[in-house]
């Protein structure tokens, strides 16, 4: 009996993906629950599992793909025992009279890329066809690959698909143009590919972010001198009793979560309701932290940080920053949060503008530290080098005043400079 896969729903707003890769072939075993597919979101990468177990019968999209949640993209038989699997290859298996079979394994596809013939012999069977797997040939028909000028390094010198994917990685990559669109065409050596799900994602909520609030940005400067000695000081200690090192992060958010709660409008958002502008107040300081990953910018949020301590929230960025980094966060893991921070200072950036993470009301930019001659806070009158960091809060000025903005800012730099104000709740 067939069983069908479908895409799995990945949260109320996320209504379609891009197929990743398949981590199975057709006639492929697998187990219930394994992971058979995987497919990119605009929000998170969703790995889709295998309904039953049994062998993979069909695949009815392709790496590249666009599809919708709830479709159907392939079938398992669940009948199959694992034994069906070495049954379904056994044409494949390498002999004398005839070789092998499906291998290799899925990879993202770019569609366009034109091919280059190889120096290679091509391998037919007696029939005069290129002894290929049924993906590869599929994949060279997608890809306008010349599949009779691949050289096969499967069993028997059967071209797999990943032949097919090496000979487009290797080709000039430039999308055909006619010559009637040559004028608004990409110039020589100029590459086009398709916007990733999340990076059209992000593209739309920083506009969003541009066009519905009334953004401003207030600057500060604040000496890390007390944060770096505390850590010097106290880092392997830390580290030992807890597990996990000591940053500056944890520093941050404690000083935010202050801030947070002298100023309650920071934390807050507009949301409308029955077509009116309402103010919707948090209690609890979710803090986003925005992290980088090879996929693009993602933001999930640390919940219930006033109720957290210092080795809690070191844990729990770091937790997030990696799953985040593999693909493995899921979609209530971004959502939900009231205000966030995002460090540029780990690129080298010396100041910049935070953009708003609707619909929140404020985003705090941290940035890299620099030694600069300023007023000696503990010698007034004399000159001496520091450790400073300009921070940038970016806020709606629909809710939140320039003066509540700058003073909250200041209680952060506060809390940085002391910060026993952060360990006594001041």
């Amino acid at each position: 009996m067939a069983v069908d896969i479908v895409i799995p729903q990945a949260g109320e707003s996320v209504t379609s993906g891009v197929v990743l890769k398949w981590n199975k072939n057709v006639g492929d075993y697998m187990k219930r629950d394994e992971t058979v597919l995987e497919v990119e979101t605009d929000k998170v990468t969703l790995e889709v599992p295998a309904p039953a177990a049994g062998v993979l019968m069909s695949q009815r999209v392709n790496p590249g793909d666009t599809i919708a949640i709830g479709a159907v993209v392939g079938s398992i038989d669940e009948k199959a025992a694992a034994s069906a699997n070495v049954a379904a290859t056994t044409e494949a298996k390498p002999t004398q009279a005839k070789p092998a079979a499906v291998g290799g394994s899925t990879a993202g596809i770019t569609a366009g890329v034109a091919s280059r013939p190889t120096a290679s012999d091509s391998h037919s069977d007696a029939n005069g066809d290129v002894r290929a797997t049924p993906l590869a040939r599929k994949t060279a028909e997608q890809l306008q690959v010349d599949i009779s000028r691949l050289h096969g390094t499967g069993p028997g010198g059967r071209v797999r698909e990943a032949d097919v994917l090496g000979a487009t990685q290797t080709a000039h990559a430039v999308t055909p143009v006619p010559a009637s669109d040559a004028r608004p065409a990409p110039g020589r050596g100029v590459t086009r590919e398709r916007m990733s799900p999340i990076r059209v994602r992000i593209a739309q909520r920083l506009v969003q972010a541009q066009h519905t609030a009334a953004m401003l940005t207030t600057f500060n400067e604040v000496d890390m001198t007390s944060v770096m000695d505390i850590r010097k000081q106290f880092k392997e200690d830390f580290e030992k009793k807890n597990g996990v090192g000591l940053g500056f992060m944890s520093f941050f958010v404690k000083a935010v979560v202050s801030g947070l709660r002298a100023f309650p409008m920071v934390n807050a958002s507009i949301v409308e309701e029955n077509g009116q502008l309402m103010v919707e107040k948090h209690e609890s300081c979710d803090i986003a932290v925005a992290v980088s990953t090879p996929r693009g910018l993602v933001v999930p949020v640390l919940r219930r940080c006033e109720s957290r301590s210092f080795a809690e929230i070191e844990s729990g960025i770091k937790d997030l920053a990696a799953r985040g980094r593999d693909g493995k966060l899921a979609v209530e893991d971004m959502q939900g949060g009231t205000f966030t921070i995002t460090n540029g200072g780990i690129f080298g950036s010396l100041m910049s503008t935070p953009i708003l993470n609707p619909p929140q009301s404020a985003i705090l930019g941290m940035h890299t530290i620099k030694n600069r001659a300023v007023e000696d806070p503990r010698n007034p009158g004399q000159i001496a080098l520091r450790p400073m960091m300009y921070l940038a809060v970016s806020y709606d000025h629909r809710i939140i005043d320039g003066a509540e903005a700058v003073q909250f800012l200041v209680r952060i730099k506060q809390g940085l400079e002391d910060p026993q104000r952060l360990l006594l709740g001041l």
